[in-house]
């Protein structure tokens, strides 16, 4: 059996399972379709969380960044991992205690106003349409390449089944979609982890075997990728190089991001209690944990291969593979494959019959090329979003590996985009229309508005999906950094201060959401127009402060703005002080006692 027609039998088995249960779990309700009846086990939520989380840019996107700069991009872990325990501890009890369908409904009621739960809405839109661009980045590259066509019609693939499973689900089809998808996607993504590691290191645990011995060379695994990295050009894989203070805003922005984001707290008002919000909070980490104390390992191994690949016999002094070899023998098939996607090329641009492959900015390799002939780095085209679902490939793994990770690229894609349209599905048809627009709108109309949102959703992200940003792991930073700027500040002072006033809750997400989306846009170019950028993240307008770590900045912004202009106008009425209080406080806590 060939490999497309066993990638067809995993990804049309994994498709077949998500759509059933759609149907069987289809949201007959609006308490359904937003929370799904409120019935959830803490377990089942806690797995659907760690998918609706691990999205393509977990999945996809991350290890492959990761791979190409090393120690760098460990702040994607850092802050993706330390967000979400700022989630479970300040957010989510509080939250679900209020008793809301969601966020903009809660920051409506607390900040007694309309006006701030129609601008909630707005964030709520512009940050959940932003990551659903990165969402749709990532299926387009893996039905591209698993169906083997390009990206587009990948793309376009992928937003039809999105639209058949997540318009007619609603929350409670989604959330044991989701559950599925998680078996689905961590096993796609530790087996073929587990087996690599074992080639490399002799140790069957990813994440051990990254600190462990290279099993053909002797020496430890991380200090021969450095040898081999550094001969290339390249910098030091385990060593910092980039701006220190951009990295820690990126680090901020991603951690406050991910406990502002709609679609994960979302999943928090399924559940039937408070505590049961807090326990699944804690089953999502270790299920979570699971993905993300694997990708480094998966990172440095892939780019390990990679090299490996390109100078087969030890490096530069070895030579360079030659386009014969890559047209004729087996190991470097998957070329020509990812080649048809148009996220891989390569060019022989001095005809010496060779590929080579080493970083052509640096001033010393560039020597080396004058030297040996050399026009440049051949490797002209290598998307790192391919690299995950590439690497069983590229390490030779069996071709039923290879179809269990095509199923798990497009469940990790699926899961989040299906979440993200429900949050924005939710925000319209609940906030929006039922809250502002027409009140009295009938049960089946919510519903049908709902889904109508969420159609419409697709089509849009599918559109900015066809020229994302950047790769889905830097689209999704920049969603993060929206909802660091414009929601997170909201909800903290919705539950932890009883002084902001609705005037300044709204000043506040108006200024943070405005000044990082203007930020944002002169770095990636008008409503992500290419070409109409002024700046670029490798030079930009502030210092060294790269568009994807200006969320933390908004951040800043939104607080001062909101506590100036509180200051400044009428104070926050009792009942909402005594509304606060109540969130916070247990029920039935009394006054301490001196004894």
């Amino acid at each position: 059996m060939d490999q497309f027609t066993i990638n067809l039998l995993f990804v049309g088995a994994s498709f077949a399972l998500y759509i059933g249960i759609a149907i069987w779990a289809r949201a007959g309700s609006t308490s359904e379709f937003y929370a799904a009846g409120r019935g959830v086990h803490p377990v089942t939520n806690g797995m659907a969380t760690a998918a609706d989380w691990m999205s393509a840019a977990s999945f996809i996107s991350m290890a492959g960044l990761i791979a190409f700069t090393g120690y760098d991009n460990s702040s994607f872990l850092m802050g993706w991992t330390g967000g979400y325990v700022l989630l479970a501890l300040l957010l989510a009890p509080y939250l679900r205690k209020f008793g809301k369908f969601t966020v903009s409904e809660f920051i409506g009621d607390r900040f007694y106003s309309p006006t701030a739960r129609l601008v909630a809405v707005v964030c709520l839109i512009v940050a959940s349409t932003t990551y659903v661009i990165g969402q749709m980045t990532g299926v387009g590259v893996a039905f591209g390449r698993f169906l083997e066509v390009s990206n587009t019609t990948g793309l376009l693939i992928g937003a039809c089944v999105v639209f058949a499973y997540a318009v007619f689900g609603g929350m409670k089809g989604v959330t044991y979609t989701q559950v599925a998808q998680y078996v689905v996607l961590i096993m796609a993504y530790t087996i073929p982890a587990i087996f690599i590691s074992l080639q490399l290191t002799g140790n069957p645990i990813p994440a051990l075997g990254l600190f462990g011995d290279h099993v053909a060379s002797g020496e430890p695994l991380l200090a021969k990728l450095d040898a081999i990295v550094t001969e290339l050009g390249f910098n030091e894989y385990t060593t910092h190089h980039a701006d220190t203070l951009n990295m820690v805003l990126f680090t901020l922005s991603l951690m406050i991001g991910t406990a502002g984001l709609p679609h994960v707290i979302m999943r928090f008002f399924t559940v039937p209690r408070v505590a049961d919000a807090r326990w699944s909070a804690g089953w999502a980490l270790v299920f979570i944990a699971l993905l993300y104390l694997t990708a480094p390992a998966v990172g440095a191994m892939a780019r390990l291969n990679i090299s490996d690949m390109m100078w087969p016999n030890g490096g530069i002094e070895g030579g360079a593979v030659t386009t014969q070899q890559i047209e004729e023998e087996k190991r470097y098939d998957w070329m020509a494959t990812w080649q048809k996607t148009g996220l891989l090329d390569w060019e022989d641009k001095n005809g010496d019959g060779k590929i080579q492959y080493y970083n052509d900015k640096n001033a010393d390799m560039q020597a080396m090329a004058a030297e040996k002939g050399w026009t440049g780095n051949e490797l002209t085209k290598f998307n790192r979003d391919i690299l995950v679902l590439a690497n069983p490939e590229i390490a030779n793994l069996p071709s039923w590996v290879i179809g269990l990770v095509a199923a798990g690229g497009l469940a990790a894609a699926l899961s989040t985009a299906a979440g993200l349209l429900l949050a924005i599905s939710s925000a319209v048809s609940h906030d929006l229309i039922k809250g502002s627009l027409n009140p009295n709108i009938s049960e089946k109309g919510e519903l049908l508005s709902a889904r109508i949102a969420m159609a419409v959703a697709i089509a849009v992200a599918t559109y900015l999906g066809l020229n994302p940003p950047g790769f889905a792991a830097q689209t999704v930073a920049l969603a993060f950094g929206l909802a660091a700027a414009s929601i997170f500040p909201a909800l903290m002072m919705g539950i932890f201060s009883t002084k902001i006033n609705n005037t300044g809750a709204v000043a506040g997400m108006l200024a943070g959401l405005g000044v990082t989306l203007v930020y944002i846009f002169l770095h990636k170019g008008w409503f992500f127009v290419p070409g109409t950028n002024s700046f670029t993240d490798a030079d930009p307008l502030l210092g060294t402060i790269k568009s994807t770590s200006f969320g933390a900045i908004g951040a800043m912004i939104n607080f001062a703005v909101a506590y100036i202009v509180t200051g400044m106008t009428k104070p926050t009425p009792q009942h909402i002080k005594d509304l606060v209080e109540s969130v916070r406080v247990p029920k039935g806590a009394g006054e301490a006692q001196d004894h």
